[in-house]
């Protein structure tokens, strides 16, 4: 009976002991699926370049059309052909999401100052040309640009689970700086002003109409905005994850366990702070529209800066205010890496990166969960 009592109070120790690091565990795994689940895998199968699609609703013959695949993540592919001396015919399609596409041609890559022709399909469908007169949604005016579009030969169609968005350019030469983007879902421009919603995903590319050979175009600023993506993901999303493992499931190599600890989490904190100010100085150069994602990354390095000020000011073990130090620091913590996961994803976003990062950051954090997983219950069972 004893051992049973026994038993039954170890039990219960250990269920009170795991339970606020399995809660913190499943929230991360929870963040993790939903924004994982929420990435854009689109399906090109239905149109290539390997074939010629019969597209009801297009005025002209596309079967002697260039094509390349332009956007390879959002599964976008371009069709061209210069059929008179000033004539330039253009098809692009992409996957029908439930949202606009649009192609712009710009002088320098840049999105501000350049002209595009959006589209999109539903029980108000259409095609326009927009000015990009700058990065607000009010800055993007209709009916306005620098591209001479013959009316008459424009449309916006569905197909095969396909937006097909075809128009004609009176230009003895097409810029060749062209950016791509897609529309958030479901949300369309209207009359009678006909706005345009920001958008969700873009690129900006090059091309060479003889070869069709295409690329990347390096964006302004865009080895701050790496450094700035870079340094955050490594400081906060996956170095201050890495300490926590270790002060919670190595503490038996006493004090090694507390040395690599600090240091792992003062390099965390390091990278993080550049990464923030990075951050900061990127968005005063252009001026972007990313209040939530600045308010969420001031927020993180202020939790980070209370560790730092909590770690200078911790009580000796045996005094009894400890364990609330204890109880603050942990806590602290754990919303900090909480908060760090959810922007870093959210940057990725807003920064177009791709599905490459969000895959890449989502296995580390998968790696770093099995680990946590895995050593939480050796510390159960020794128990």
């Amino acid at each position: 009976m004893l051992y049973l009592d026994t038993q039954i109070s170890r039990g219960a120790q250990r269920k009170k002991e795991m339970k606020p690091t399995s809660f913190f565990f499943v929230t991360l795994l929870l963040l993790f699926i939903i924004f994982i689940s929420h990435a854009p895998f689109v399906n090109s199968e239905t149109d290539s370049c390997s074939s010629s699609p019969s597209i009801n609703g297009i005025s002209f013959d596309i079967t002697k059309f260039q094509c390349f695949s332009v956007w390879d993540a959002q599964g976008f592919i371009l069709r061209y052909q210069k059929t008179e001396s000033s004539l330039w015919s253009f098809v692009l399609s992409a996957p029908d999401t439930n949202a606009y596409i649009a192609i712009g041609f710009s002088s320098d890559g840049s999105m501000v100052g350049s002209s595009a022709i959006v589209g999109w399909v539903g029980s108000n469908g259409g095609i326009k040309q927009y000015y990009l007169g700058g990065t607000q949604s009010s800055s993007v005016e209709p009916n306005k640009g620098s591209l001479q579009v013959l009316g008459n030969t424009s449309a916006a169609l569905s197909q095969s689970q396909r937006i097909y968005m075809a128009f004609q350019l009176d230009t003895t030469q097409p810029q060749s700086k062209l950016l791509y983007a897609v529309g958030p879902q479901g949300q369309f421009p209207s009359s009678p002003e006909f706005r345009l919603s920001q958008h969700e995903y873009k690129i900006s590319t090059r091309i060479d109409y003889l070869t069709g050979q295409s690329g990347t175009v390096q964006t302004p600023y865009s080895r701050l905005r790496m450094s700035h993506g870079v340094l955050n993901m490594l400081g906060w999303g996956v170095l201050m994850p890495i300490g926590i493992i270790v002060a919670r499931y190595f503490k038996q190599f006493d004090p090694t366990w507390f040395y690599v600890h600090v240091s792992i989490q003062s390099g965390g904190f390091i990278l993080g702070s550049v990464g923030v100010v990075c951050g900061l100085v990127l968005n005063d150069r252009i001026n972007a529209n990313v209040a939530k994602h600045k308010a969420l990354g001031i927020v993180i390095l202020v939790l980070g800066c209370l560790q730092v000020t909590a770690f200078l000011a911790r009580p000796d073990k045996v005094s009894k205010v400890r364990k609330y130090w204890n109880w603050y620091h942990h806590g602290v913590g754990k919303v900090l890496i909480a908060l760090a996961v959810v922007n870093v994803f959210y940057g990725i976003h807003l920064g177009n990166a791709g599905n490459g990062w969000n895959a890449g950051f989502g296995v580390v954090l998968a790696s770093l969960l099995i680990v946590a997983i895995v050593a939480e219950f050796r510390k159960w069972a020794r128990k």
